[in-house]
Order: C-alpha cells, then sequence, then structure tokens
C-alpha cells in the first residue's frame, strides 16, 4: 500500500462511477412537501446561487468558476426542488446529450434538508426523469468529499459501481470561488497563516 501525497492548497478526493443498465420496477413514489420545476432558461447567477447552497458544503465548485458564456454552454436540463413556499431548497442536472443515455450531473438538497428523509422523494423523482423512452443507461459519479449518505444512497437506489479514480485539484477556498468557512468537515491544508 502506497499514499499518494497532495499538494498544499490541493484537494485530493476518491471518484465513484455508477450506472443503471435497467429501468428500475415502479414503485410508490415517497411523499414529500416539495416540488421539482425545470428551468426552461437558466439564469446564470441564479444557478450559481442555488449550486453553491446545495453543494458549498462538499465542496462544489465547477460551475462557480465559469464565465456566464462557458456555464451556459455547460449546463444541461435543471430541475429546482421547491417547498411549499416556492423557496428553491434542491437541484437535479440532468445531460441527455449522448444518445440512449442519461448523466446525472448534480443532485442535492441544501444542507438543511439532510436527515429529513426526503432523499428517497429525490432519487424517486431524479430517476423518473432520467428513465425516458429510448434510455438505455442512467450514470453518476460521486466523491469522497461529497455527503456522507450520496454513495450508499446511490447504491440503496439500484446503482452499480464499474470503476473508480483519484482526482487532487486546488481548494476552490483558497481561491476565493468558496467562502473559506464552508466546508468545516474538510481541514484547509496550505492556507495563509492569517486564516488560521
Amino acid at each position: 500500500m502506497s499514499l499518494i501525497p497532495i499538494p498544499d492548497g490541493h484537494l485530493g478526493a476518491v471518484v465513484t462511477y455508477l450506472e443503471m443498465t435497467e429501468r428500475p420496477l415502479p414503485r410508490p413514489m415517497p411523499e414529500a412537501p416539495l416540488q421539482m420545476v425545470r428551468w426552461n432558461d437558466v439564469d446564470p447567477a441564479k444557478y450559481r446561487i442555488l449550486f453553491e447552497r446545495v453543494g458549498g458544503r462538499w465542496l462544489w465548485f465547477t460551475r462557480l468558476a465559469m464565465d456566464d458564456p462557458t456555464l451556459l454552454a455547460n449546463v444541461a436540463e435543471v430541475h429546482a426542488v421547491v417547498d411549499r413556499r416556492r423557496i428553491e431548497v434542491g437541484m437535479v442536472e440532468l445531460d441527455f446529450r449522448t444518445q440512449g443515455e442519461c448523466l446525472i450531473r448534480f443532485l442535492g438538497l441544501v444542507p438543511e434538508l439532510a436527515g429529513k428523509g426526503l432523499g428517497q422523494w429525490l432519487f424517486a423523482q431524479t430517476l423518473a426523469l432520467a428513465w425516458r423512452p429510448a434510455i438505455r443507461r442512467v450514470h453518476v459519479n460521486t466523491c469522497s468529499l461529497d455527503h456522507p449518505a450520496a454513495l450508499p444512497s446511490y447504491l440503496k437506489a439500484g446503482f452499480r459501481p464499474y470503476r473508480r479514480s483519484f482526482e487532487t485539484f486546488p481548494d476552490p477556498r483558497l481561491a476565493g470561488i468558496l467562502p473559506r468557512d464552508c466546508a468545516p468537515q474538510v481541514p484547509l491544508v496550505g492556507a495563509p497563516a492569517s486564516w488560521a
């Protein structure tokens, strides 16, 4: 066994790739006080706010680092999760650009909703949207920096892991892309002494 050093100011994560190659059997839709609303026109500023609210705790940053044209070129089909007051509390982004496949790019709820039993509803809604006619494969990846329940939830939903990789990247908090106090569960290594 060998350890792979990670440079100061960088993060490392194990990425697990998962797939479903058969439509799951129909099940009753879990109840939740939430609703999915498709964004037909994505406003980059609004997208970034929701993206950070949902994923900042888990160091989602890629879309935050993009300028508007790059973001709009990369965004796929976005569905906001809204509560009864119509406040956006989650998101699902599905990419159907590869024929016969759906890639779940992003899926999550704001951290305040964690542990409230809403994950099953979100997965059921996502799979209902993903498994359209002519779709033969739904796939996703998650990493070890994501919510601890992410990987077990994908497995419980019926996804099968088929590959792993290791990635390193500059810490987005040190680059100013995310606030330095987000993701307190991941210590800053290589931060200026004034941040300590």
